[in-house]
C-alpha cells in the first residue's frame, strides 16, 4: 500500500522539495496551535498560499467539516460550486479528475445578470439561486472566495429550504459584509463549513483549502 500521494503531489522532485520545504518552515515557525491533525495542512497550505500567518487562528472549522469535505472527494463525482471563476481556474485539472469532480460557477451568466438588475440584487445572490435550481448545491462543496452576498445568501438557502451541501468553504475577503457574512456561516450547525474570520480571505484561500482536502482524501484511498 502506498503511503505517498502522487496525483496531489508537486510532479517533480524539485518542487516536491520547495513545497515540503515551505511547509516545514511554517510548521517551524508557526508554533503552538489548537488545530487537529487533519485541520492543520488546511490552515499550512493556506498560511503556504499568500506567507500571513494570521490565517493560524483566523480560520476556524465546524466540527465535521474535515471529515464531510474528504468523504464527499472520496466517494467522487461530488460538485464543487464556486462564487467567481477564479476558484475553478485555479484548481488542478488532474486532481479533480481523479475524483470525477467538476467545478461551476454562473457568476457571469446572461441570465443571472439579468435577473440581478431585475431585482436590484448582486451577480452572485443570483448565482447561487441558479446553482439551487440546478439541483448542485445539495451534495456538493460550496467555496465562496470573493462575494459576501454569495454567502449571506447560501447560508438563507439552507436556513429557508433546507439546502444542504456537503461543505462550505466561506472565505470572502472584503469590508463590506465580509466579516458578517462568515459570522452567519459559522452560526449554521446543520452544514459543515470552514470560515475565515473577519475581512481577509478570497479565491486562493478557497483553492488552497480545496487542494489540501484533495490530499487528505487521496491518503485515504492509500
Amino acid at each position: 500500500m502506498s503511503t505517498v500521494n502522487t496525483v496531489t503531489e508537486q510532479l517533480t522532485r524539485a518542487g516536491q522539495a520547495i513545497e515540503h520545504g515551505s511547509f516545514a518552515i511554517i510548521d517551524a515557525e508557526a508554533g503552538p496551535h489548537r488545530y487537529t491533525p487533519d485541520q492543520w495542512p488546511i490552515v499550512r497550505r493556506m498560511i503556504h498560499a499568500n506567507a500571513d500567518f494570521e490565517f493560524k487562528g483566523l480560520t476556524e472549522f465546524h466540527p465535521d467539516a474535515v471529515e464531510a469535505g474528504v468523504q464527499a472527494m472520496v466517494r467522487g463525482g461530488t460538485p464543487i460550486v464556486a462564487d467567481v471563476e477564479m476558484i475553478c481556474s485555479g484548481l488542478s485539472a488532474p486532481r479533480l479528475a481523479h475524483f470525477g469532480m467538476r467545478t461551476h460557477h454562473f457568476i457571469s451568466d446572461a441570465d443571472v445578470i439579468a435577473q440581478a438588475r431585475a431585482e436590484d440584487s448582486t451577480r452572485a445572490v443570483q448565482a447561487m439561486r441558479k446553482a439551487q435550481r440546478l439541483g448542485l448545491l445539495d451534495g456538493a462543496i460550496v467555496g465562496i472566495g470573493n462575494a459576501p452576498t454569495a454567502l449571506i445568501e447560501l447560508v438563507r438557502l439552507i436556513r429557508e429550504h433546507g439546502v444542504r451541501p456537503a461543505l462550505v468553504l466561506g472565505m470572502p475577503v472584503g469590508f463590506v459584509s465580509a466579516a458578517e457574512s462568515k459570522d452567519l456561516m459559522a452560526l449554521v450547525a446543520e452544514v459543515p463549513w470552514i470560515v475565515i474570520r473577519g475581512r481577509k480571505g478570497g479565491s486562493t484561500l478557497v483553492v488552497a483549502a480545496l487542494h489540501a482536502l484533495l490530499a487528505l482524501a487521496e491518503a485515504r484511498q492509500n
